[in-house]
């Protein structure tokens, strides 16, 4: 069977309909790819790394972190600036900037094996979620290595939005 990678982020859910999206999409490996696996604030404190692993576990759903698949300080700091030109608030962005992308590309998927990630896998891995914060994929890098994924290994992806 093939392998479907999804994308979900934490903005806009609360913590029993992410863990039901998951659940409704069949996730058996949730795959990390923040660079700081912390959310500032008591909404999205269940997505801190301990809390989201344990709940995970609990759902018999496994944890991979991946951070050669965050971005950088540097590859961020495009971002932000492009936020700051445009008067954009990070959670109100719907787009990733062009020297994020590109910056993005040249700084972390150049490197990214997509085939590396399968082999992390566990053998019966079927469905994986892709995982960062932002509410749009088209607003997170996400979006970017599931396309590369999509591309190079002939995935099929869905977004998860809440």
């Amino acid at each position: 069977m093939q392998i479907k990678i999804i994308t979900i982020g934490v903005y806009g859910f609360d913590e029993p309909s992410f863990f039901e999206a998951l659940i409704k999409a069949e996730v058996d490996t949730f795959c990390d790819i923040r660079s700081r696996r912390g959310v500032r604030g008591s909404t999205y404190a269940f997505a801190n790394s301990k809390r989201l692993q344990a709940r995970l576990a609990e759902l018999g759903i496994r944890y991979v972190y991946r951070k050669d698949l965050a971005p950088t300080q540097a590859v961020r700091e495009r971002q932000a600036a492009a936020d700051k030109a445009t008067k954009t608030a990070k959670r109100k962005r719907t787009e990733l900037g062009k020297e994020f992308i590109e910056a993005y590309h040249t700084e972390c998927l150049a490197e990214f094996e997509p085939q590396s990630l399968l082999e992390e896998l566990e053998s019966d891995a079927k469905v994986v979620a892709l995982f960062c914060v932002e509410t749009a994929p088209e607003a997170c890098h996400r979006s970017l290595v599931a396309d590369k994924l999509a591309k190079t290994l002939n995935l099929e992806v869905e977004d998860i939005l809440p």
